[in-house]
């Protein structure tokens, strides 16, 4: 069973959870939750849409008290806009995943489009990785490389990146949940 943390619009979400609708992830990929720190987050309209179990947490105490309700595997944080604690990822070590919209360990942490830009970089991508104790450092699970175009902003740029997330992150949470 999966945890999903938004704090946004809820891209990501959306594609676990139209990966889960159209029969790709199956098995203990299933939202049994859907938490966001901010409760206008437009990502949650989407889960109850979808009528799968939301809460607004607004401290960490609460995602705890909240996720202590479920039989989670994996928590999947998906545009979540908080840095979790140390003992928070020590207590679900293993089982907290997250995407960053840059090849890590380039440009951890915000504004990394800009930032690949202002580098001259010639590609970038996305990282999914195991979420440890620091911003973005965890361990490297799965990538894929998006090319830089010379006339790319940060917003065009971003765009094709989380095209590729949207593939790369449920391919990601299918492999982790067969095992």
């Amino acid at each position: 069973m999966l945890a999903v943390l938004i704090s946004g619009r809820g891209s990501n979400l959306q594609a676990i959870q139209e990966n889960i609708e159209n029969g790709v992830l199956q098995g203990n990929a299933q939202i049994a939750v859907v938490i966001s720190n901010k409760a206008e987050a437009a990502g949650l309209a989407f889960a109850r849409e979808h009528k799968l179990n939301t809460a607004v947490c607004p401290s960490e105490a609460a995602v705890l008290a909240e996720l202590e309700k479920y039989r989670i595997d994996l928590i999947c944080l998906a545009g979540y806009m908080r840095v979790l604690s140390r003992d928070f990822v020590y207590k679900y070590a293993g089982k907290i995943i997250n995407i960053h919209p840059t090849l890590l360990p380039k440009y951890p942490g915000l504004h990394v489009h800009a930032k690949v830009l202002a580098a001259g970089d010639k590609e970038s991508g996305c990282t999914v990785h195991y979420v440890d104790a620091g911003v973005d450092t965890g361990k490297i699970i799965a990538q894929r490389k998006v090319p830089v175009r010379l006339e790319d902003t940060p917003d065009t740029l971003a765009a094709r990146v989380l095209k590729q997330e949207h593939i790369l992150y449920p391919e990601v949470i299918w492999r982790l949940c067969k095992k």
